[in-house]
């Protein structure tokens, strides 16, 4: 434990240096940085910590119920006649009640119940903290795609404009309508809105991985060099059986369903025998009367023993035990539900990954041809067969077929980053090996 917790400050303070270290010589947020800072600093984070505390002492709580609890108290009144009882007890000066479990099926069963609930918070928290590398991977990676797209973007602006300015020329000249005119000018306000809105998106994306890291705004700056590989996904491989088995969806599904079958045990063994721990000591006073209805008075007086309950007819457990039976039930289909809907999704991603791949090629084909149409409109325009607005149109479009290739390249990588998520591996991934 204290290994696993020198390794943890360790690595915070690692996480720590290197952002400060980017913030202070103006260098890039890396990838793994901004992952373990985001698990590290996420709300997300904070409010794992504390559900998993709480099912600790959900634990302690129940397992406290062999513990022997001491009341202290007084039972002060007086009598009239016959020394009736206060709440259950002989009127006392002072008493001193002691009760705790000896032994009692149903508790143990609470016990296990309770420690259930550990286990499905701790897969639960693995959920949300999945679910932090995986938004922190997805912004970051988004980031990085609009800064390159930001950069092209201004550069076809820079395009549009050139094109503006001939067309004018041209039409001034009278060899251009006022159409094209109008045309040039549209293409130069599409360029000014695609900005604008990539913009937009990246500072959304920006301040999001504000929030999850805990760095200042401006120091969020991507690298896409420190972007780790995505792994190959073959279609061969059976991930659905896989994902069935590492998901912690199913995992949650499967613990929550433990749970409410150590509960429904619980409930049936309300009506098993149990047997308590007792005990009580209690000073009495003359002034209750018991030296004139009791034969000899005595002022000490102690009781100690066990409780033995033994339930002989009780409907409303047996009734109660059946509603915790069927929860169990409906628990266990739940997380054969969860079970096949998780295959089934991992599969969709599966396919999906080779559909986007295709697509992503498809986009890599159409950049390389729109560049070798700025090249045959750049020897046209040697040759005397083309103007120099052709070359201005060949650029604009090949701007625009490099920005649907850089999101067809992050739909994929989406994809399989889901994926990797479905079967367990997107920490590995992204964080690298566990040591």
């Amino acid at each position: 434990m204290r290994i696993q917790a020198l390794a943890s400050v360790l690595i915070a303070f690692c996480c720590a240096s290197l952002a400060k270290a980017a913030q202070d010589s103006d260098q890039p947020l890396p990838f793994r940085a901004a992952i373990e800072l985001a698990v590290k600093n996420s709300a997300v984070s904070g409010v794992a910590r504390a559900d998993l505390q709480r099912a600790r002492a959900g634990v302690s709580q129940a397992k406290d119920f062999y513990v022997p609890q001491l009341v202290f108290g007084s039972g002060l009144g007086a009598s009239y006649g016959f020394p009736l009882s206060l709440e259950g007890a002989a009127p006392s000066i002072f008493n001193v009640n002691l009760q705790g479990g000896l032994w009692n099926m149903a508790q143990k069963e609470y016990i296990k119940a309770a420690q259930s609930e550990v286990d499905l918070t701790r897969a639960q928290n693995a959920d949300r903290r999945n679910d932090v590398v995986m938004e922190t991977a997805l912004d970051y990676m988004q980031l990085d795609l609009l800064e390159s797209s930001l950069s092209v973007q201004q550069q076809q602006q820079g395009a549009a404009a050139k094109y503006q300015d001939i067309t004018n020329q041209r039409v001034q000249a009278g060899l251009d309508s006022q159409v094209e005119l109008t045309r040039a000018k549209l293409a130069v306000a599409q360029t000014r809105l695609d900005i604008a809105r990539t913009r937009a998106a990246a500072d959304q994306l920006r301040l999001r991985l504000s929030q999850l890291t805990g760095l200042p705004l401006k120091s969020i700056r991507t690298s896409t060099e420190s972007i780790p590989k995505l792994p190959d996904i073959s279609q061969n491989d059976d991930l659905p059986a896989e994902a069935a088995q590492t998901s912690p969806q199913v995992k949650i599904a499967e613990d929550a369903a433990q749970s409410k079958e150590h509960k429904a045990s619980a409930e049936k063994k309300q009506l098993y025998p149990a047997i308590d721990l007792v005990g009580q000591y209690a000073v009495l006073a003359r002034y209750n009367n018991y030296d004139q209805f009791f034969n000899k008075f005595q002022r000490n007086n102690v009781t100690a023993g066990v409780s033995i309950r033994i339930p002989f007819f009780s409907t409303a457990q047996r009734k109660a035990a059946d509603v915790a039976r069927f929860d169990a039930i409906k628990a266990q289909e739940e997380a054969l539900n969860v079970k096949q809907q998780v295959s089934a999704d991992t599969l969709k991603l599966q396919r999906s990954v080779e559909e986007l791949a295709a697509a992503r090629d498809v986009a890599e084909l159409q950049h390389e041809l729109s560049q070798a149409d700025i090249e045959a409109a750049q020897a046209k325009i040697q040759s005397g067969q083309a103007t120099l607005k052709d070359e201005v149109n060949a650029r604009i479009a090949e701007h625009e077929r490099y920005t649907a290739f850089l999101s067809s390249s992050f739909d994929l990588d989406k994809a399989e980053v889901q994926l990797l998520r479905q079967i367990g591996n997107l920490e590995e991934w992204a964080l690298g090996p566990k040591k």
